[in-house]
């Protein structure tokens, strides 16, 4: 598997306890092994410890260095429970049948300080994944809405790049696009530990075309810097405009600390994200980690139903570097 080395480093250093509530899924077997194997955190499976067993050993897993936790027998489950009927105000028989639930489950090991982390999504859709952070772990402040990057290492380009968002929110408004762009700035600096340089991209740049998708761009531009002017942010900005200096340069005519040196492009709806990371993954054979969410309290990551081993070990590098 090959990972960024900056992101290796950082998950080796950090060393984090994450959480995997489909503990019976061969490829979260084989990723979490790999995890264990390169040093990427410890890996906390949810499920009955014999059943984990008899499928690790059919698959040729060693389970070594990971901690298996039946929730029916764990401990504090009583607690977790107090804690959830308290939070959301319902009764305890409500909290003790969504906690049996392994996704909700594990996102509360981590709320409750048990575990740094959680992946899911190999066989739980998006939405569950996101209801779960929601109710348990809830959103950071001031962020509206939870979102999505993906990380592309991209062949023979200078830098590593943040795409957001390309899973979560099919047509953000202003607000919500502002949002987004703040929050996977800060997604980018945590992760990598470099300053991000944040554009929020258009078929316009800086009013070279006219249109309500542009104006959407150009306002949630302006929330962005007011709510966040400790980052750099510019746009709207067209895609070459954003990547390549001269290109940049040429378009601009006025000095940018972002335009051409971009690494992190906020897309304006899931169609344009999600259709651009997947023809630079596939086109350019560029690397694309994720998607992993981001906006909650804590790490949370989501996982495509046909990711890979490979898929799932670099969203455990990820995780584990933030």
């Amino acid at each position: 598997m090959s990972i960024p080395p900056r992101i290796l480093e950082r998950a080796k250093r950090n060393r984090r306890r994450i959480v995997f509530p489909e503990s019976l899924d061969e490829r979260i077997l084989r990723a979490a092994a790999e995890a264990v194997s390169e040093d990427l955190c410890t890996p906390i499976l949810i499920g009955d410890p014999s059943e984990i067993e008899e499928k690790s050993k059919e698959v040729g897993v060693d389970l070594s260095g990971m901690e298996l936790i039946d929730l029916r027998k764990f401990e504090r489950f009583h607690e977790y429970v107090a804690m959830y009927a308290e939070m959301r105000g319902k009764s305890e028989r409500i909290a003790r049948r969504i906690l049996s639930k392994p996704i909700y489950f594990a996102v509360m090991m981590v709320k409750m300080g048990d575990a740094d982390a959680v992946i899911a999504g190999a066989s739980t859709i998006t939405a569950t994944v996101i209801r779960a952070g929601r109710l348990i772990i809830g959103l950071q402040e001031g962020v509206s809405v939870p979102s999505s990057f993906f990380l592309m290492e991209v062949p023979g380009f200078d830098r590593l790049l943040f795409f957001a968002d390309a899973a979560v929110n099919p047509d953000p408004t202003s607000e919500q696009l502002a949002d987004i762009a703040i929050v996977t700035g800060r997604s980018y600096k945590t992760v990598l530990g470099l300053e991000p340089r944040i554009a929020l991209l258009s078929f316009s740049t800086k009013g070279s075309a006219s249109h309500p998708m542009v104006d959407k761009v150009v306002k949630a531009v302006k929330i962005a810097k007011d709510k966040a002017p400790d980052l750099m942010i510019d746009g709207e900005l067209q895609a070459d405009a954003a990547l390549i200096p001269e290109i940049a340069e040429r378009k601009l005519g006025e000095k940018s600390p972002v335009a051409g040196k971009a690494n992190v492009l906020i897309f304006p709806d899931l169609n344009s994200g999600n259709i651009g990371y997947k023809l630079v993954q596939h086109l350019a054979r560029a690397r694309a980690y994720g998607p992993i969410l981001q906006g909650f309290k804590k790490p949370i990551s989501d996982l495509s139903r046909g990711a890979k081993v490979e898929d799932i070990v670099g969203a455990i590098a990820i995780l584990a570097a933030q």
